[in-house]
């Protein structure tokens, strides 16, 4: 099968582009198991997803201070809780990229892709990441479905973003995502899509399956620049 050339690249930001590993240390240091930065996380998706089922449109900064309480309630002493949430957003806010993310981003913006991101997070969250890594300028947009109707995967969220961008045709974007469920929603709102897979995981079989599949966002660049030469 020929390999889909989008004239427009969206990416996710949380754990596809972030490196979200240090916030395992934030857990450590308020005494708890880091391996529950991974839950946590987890557990916020979850909560996200079931309240824009409901109808709602969560803010992301919110449930991530509110799912951190319940996770930290009896595990932490009361009055260091507030301190020990504190401790674990900063965090969040100070992550950096993946170590492959600055060639393989500047490698797609070289060769003339239109690129974007689409988060559940905050814009200045996106904003701040790309600052750090010196990757700002190639992004023609940084997109929050804090403006749009929904939480991704709702296909809301991704025409909102095709809206953006004016572009009429969903099969000219390519969703780039280490999620399954993105890859899910993006699919299902006519998407072209392309599957991170930086472990070497095996893809689950009830979510439809990516377009192209790279170890690394310069992996990606590299497979779609060999395509379309």
């Amino acid at each position: 099968m020929p390999i889909p050339q989008p004239t427009l690249i969206i990416f996710d930001v949380n754990e596809t582009l972030s490196d979200m590993s240090p916030l395992q240390q934030r857990f450590e240091e308020v005494g708890l198991d880091p391996r529950e930065a991974t839950t946590w996380f987890a557990t916020l998706l979850r909560d996200g997803f079931a309240l824009t089922v409901a109808g709602a449109n969560p803010s992301f900064a919110g449930l991530a201070r509110g799912s951190l309480e319940v996770s930290l309630a009896g595990k932490v002493a009361p009055d260091s809780l507030e301190s020990a949430v504190l401790h674990i957003l900063e965090g969040l806010g100070a992550l950096g990229v993946h170590e492959d993310v600055v060639d393989g981003i500047t490698a797609l913006a070289e060769q003339g892709w239109r690129l974007v991101t689409l988060s559940n997070g905050a814009t200045t969250v996106a904003q701040s990441l790309f600052d750090a890594a010196g990757i700002r300028d190639r992004f023609e947009h940084l997109l929050t479905v804090q403006d749009a109707p929904r939480w991704k995967p709702a296909r809301e969220a991704y025409r909102y973003a095709l809206d953006a961008c004016a572009l009429d045709t969903p099969g000219e974007a390519m969703l780039v995502a280490v999620h399954p469920w993105d890859i899910e929603g993006a699919h299902n709102a006519g998407l072209r899509t392309a599957w991170i897979n930086r472990s070497g995981a095996r893809y689950p079989s009830y979510f439809a399956q990516p377009d192209l599949e790279a170890s690394s966002v310069l992996d990606l660049a590299r497979q779609l620049v060999s395509a379309s030469a």
